[in-house]
């Protein structure tokens, strides 16, 4: 099928092998589905709590966090809690895709050499990971808005599509960073500190109407388009045009470089690591 469909679009032999090891991934969704949650178990193996530690650290977070800069920032704390609550469980959610997807095939290079499976089905571990990391942070809002008396209604249902938009640039930065990681060793590094810099700049800890001067810098910030598309929802605002236009442009664009990038590079990474 694969050789009467390259001989009929005139698709390259590399071409055909990269879609044909993404079409595969997708495939082995038992695979990389299972060795996710085998990897948070691993994580925290002998453990009374389990992954529930994530949520624990993360509740204690946004506890202390929230009562101190409501108070600093001269915020009620009503209504700054659930918005730091979500702005932190939805930049762990995007900051995560792009650290350990920059590592994603050093991480697993043993399986790699060793293994014969699509180079895909690690990036999808990697994606489905922090999809379960945010299953259970998500609680934390859950928490938050009994107490506070939150109620998204319809609009909420908006964080489907916004979380399916993000995990889509997770697959797509994954690998991407990560054939580019692992071609250069010293980028990992350089990523992970560009990513602690961003958090800063990015509206998660302080709100944009707290600036004076300056709101065009936020809304020129891609990371506070992709935290609006999963934070506003579940707060029951609705995310701004402009953030699903551009959190759409940057998903057609890195798919477009990412595949590109794969076809090319795909067949160099087993010698790379």
């Amino acid at each position: 099928m694969w050789d009467e469909f390259g001989q009929g679009s005139g698709l390259s032999r590399t071409k055909l092998a990269a879609i044909r090891d993404i079409g595969e991934g997708l495939g082995r969704w038992e695979l990389w589905s299972t060795t996710a949650w085998y990897d948070i178990r691993q994580r925290y193996r002998r453990s009374v709590l389990g992954p529930f530690w994530l949520t624990l650290s993360m509740g204690i977070l946004v506890g202390t966090m929230g009562i101190l800069y409501a108070h600093l920032f001269g915020q009620s704390v009503a209504a700054y809690v659930p918005y730091l609550a979500l702005g932190l469980i939805a930049w762990t959610f995007i900051a995560t895709f792009i650290t350990e997807g920059s590592n994603v095939f050093i991480v697993y290079c043993g399986l790699i050499s060793q293994a014969k499976a699509p180079l895909s089905t690690h990036v999808f571990r990697v994606v489905w990971r922090n999809l379960i990391i945010f299953a259970h942070n998500i609680w934390i809002y859950v928490a938050v808005a009994i107490i506070f008396g939150i109620w998204p209604g319809a609009t909420g249902l908006l964080v489907i599509p916004g979380l399916v938009l993000v995990s889509l640039n997770g697959v797509w930065a994954g690998l991407l960073l990560g054939m580019l990681c692992v071609r250069f060793r010293d980028i990992p590094q350089i990523i992970a500190n560009v990513v602690q810099l961003l958090f800063f700049l990015t509206p998660i800890l302080w709100k944009p109407d707290q600036l004076t001067e300056g709101r065009a810098f936020v809304e020129a910030n891609p990371f506070h388009h992709f935290v609006s598309l999963i934070r506003e929802p579940l707060l029951g605002e609705a995310p701004s045009l402009e953030s699903w236009l551009i959190v759409l442009a940057i998903t057609a664009l890195g798919c477009t470089l990412a595949g590109a990038a794969f076809v090319r590079f795909r067949g160099r990474i087993a010698y790379w690591i």
